[in-house]
């Protein structure tokens, strides 16, 4: 048993032998094979790339030849370029040449015609000299004595024309200086023509029932007290339908309340804070208004350059009257009718335009009351750097001081023409409003006074003082002082009545 195991084991190893044996046998053919077919893969993958080098090789060569034929058809043509600009330039400098042959041709030739005229000149001067030596033995005189004589006498005989012609150019002037200056005032008035505007003291508000009219009034009256305190304008509550009365000299505060009247019907909400706030917002508004006025003024007239102050002052002459006159019409009419004219006499139309503009600015100044409105206006005018003829012309329109331009008589002309008028001026209505102005500035000098107001055509004048410097007693006090000065100081008709309104008000917010 033992040696079929042991025969067995080696017929196993045997046989294991003779696999290996035949297995590298197997594998050493598949290789050798498998070399022989990279080797024949390699070469082809070898001339593939030579083949491809060449291809290339040929590609790029055929470029580089392109390029350079290229370059050197380039090189050719700037070659040309150059050798036609080289031809031009020869061109030109025969050209040059031969101008410059002419040029000294030329300078010879005028050499000769000034030589020629030098010996001819000396020839003239001494036939000349020969001719007034003859003359001078003829005549029995010098050429210098006779030239003096002749001199002499024809200075004679222009002295005597220019005098005859001075003497009828004179009395021409004498002739027609007065024709002509009525023609041309005349020419003036027409072209400047316009309506004639009174300016009243009562604005009229419209309202549409009489429920408006009670919230307006409010409960006991305190929504007026508080409006009549805030604006200082009268407000007249009567049987009239379906409207109220505002009552001031001043038309500034009358737009004032009326505007705000308009804004406090629409919004509905009527009480004396309200009111207060409300006026104080219209009166900015005002003040932008007046703004705009102006800047429109400035530009319908063509007037251009002018400081922002002095176009504020002219917006606020909208609202100011000189004796019934709108004092802004009448600028403007002073200023067309002075530019009109200054064309009429060949001076300069838009200097006489804006001097006649800004004559009466000074009667829209709060500064310097004191002075009269011609220098306050001229002061102005030098305080925002307007011209010295304008300057002189605003302050010599009333003869206050001395004129020393010409536009200054234009514009004191076309300020008289402008007020004379007919029915242009009252003179009533400006005294009124003095005597009322002058009553509110009395009020206003005196101690703890915040406001001033004229009412009911200057019969009454309310007084608002502040309640922490003003007691009740000395309110009471106040009003009789007021009155007895008024009394002693000025002239009115019939009575005026001092009202002094002391009122404490506390105001807190709930935040």
């Amino acid at each position: 048993m033992l040696q079929y195991l042991i025969g067995a084991i080696i017929g196993a190893i045997v046989a294991l032998a003779v696999y290996i044996v035949v297995r590298k046998l197997l594998l050493k053919g598949q290789k050798a094979e498998i070399l022989r077919a990279a080797e024949a893969e390699g070469e082809q993958i070898k001339k593939e790339r030579i083949l491809q080098a060449k291809e290339k090789y040929l590609q790029l060569k055929a470029e580089h030849e392109q390029h350079v034929n290229e370059k050197n058809n380039q090189l050719r043509e700037a070659e040309n370029r150059i050798k036609q600009k080289e031809s031009a330039l020869g061109q030109q400098n025969a050209d040059l040449q031969k101008k410059l042959r002419d040029t000294e041709n030329l300078q010879n030739s005028l050499q000769a015609q000034q030589e020629n005229l030098r010996r001819k000149t000396e020839e003239f001067e001494g036939l000349r000299a020969q001719a007034n030596k003859q003359l001078e033995a003829i005549a029995g005189m010098t050429a210098a004595e006779a030239k003096n004589m002749l001199v002499e006498n024809m200075k004679a005989e222009a002295r005597t024309e220019a005098q005859a012609y001075i003497n009828d150019m004179m009395d021409e002037a004498r002739l027609n200086a007065t024709k002509e200056a009525k023609r041309i005032v005349i020419n003036t008035i027409q072209r400047t023509a316009s309506e004639t505007a009174i300016e009243n003291a009562v604005t009229t508000f419209p309202i549409e029932s009489d429920e408006i009219k009670g919230r307006i009034i409010g409960r006991e009256g305190r929504n007026i007290r508080a409006l009549e305190a805030a604006t200082g304008v009268e407000i007249v509550v009567d049987d009239t339908p379906d409207a109220i009365l505002l009552s001031a000299f001043d038309p500034v505060r009358r737009e004032v309340a009326r505007l705000s009247l308009h804004q406090l019907v629409v919004d509905g909400r009527i009480h004396p804070a309200r009111i207060e706030e409300v006026v104080t917002k219209v009166q900015k508004q005002l003040e932008d208004e007046i703004l705009e006025t102006g800047k429109r003024t400035c530009i319908d007239l063509g007037i251009h350059g002018m400081n922002i102050e002095l176009v504020k002052l002219i917006g606020r002459m909208k609202y100011r009257s000189s004796y019934g006159q709108n004092l802004l019409q009448h600028s403007r009419e002073v200023a067309n009718i002075s530019a009109i004219m200054a064309s009429e006499l060949g001076l300069n139309p838009k200097i006489a335009k804006r001097a006649g503009l800004l004559h009466d600015i000074g009667k829209v100044s709060e500064d310097d009351p004191d002075l009269p409105h011609a220098l306050l206006g001229m002061k102005l005018a030098e305080q925002y750097k307007e011209k010295p003829e304008i300057c002189n012309a605003i302050g010599a329109h009333h003869e206050e001081i001395e004129m020393t331009s010409i536009i200054s008589p234009i514009v004191m002309i076309g300020d008289a023409i402008s007020g004379a008028r007919p029915g242009a001026r009252r003179e009533v209505i400006e005294s009124y409003i003095k005597r009322l102005k002058g009553m509110e500035d009395l009020a206003a000098s005196y101690q703890g006074v915040t406001k001033s107001y004229a009412i009911q055509a200057g019969r009454e004048l309310r007084v608002i003082v502040g309640a922490e410097e003003v007691s009740d007693q000395q309110a009471a006090a106040l009003s009789a002082d007021i009155a007895q000065k008024i009394q002693n100081e000025m002239t009115y008709p019939g009575q005026v009545k001092i009202t002094v309104i002391r009122e404490t008000r506390s105001v807190a917010y709930a935040k």
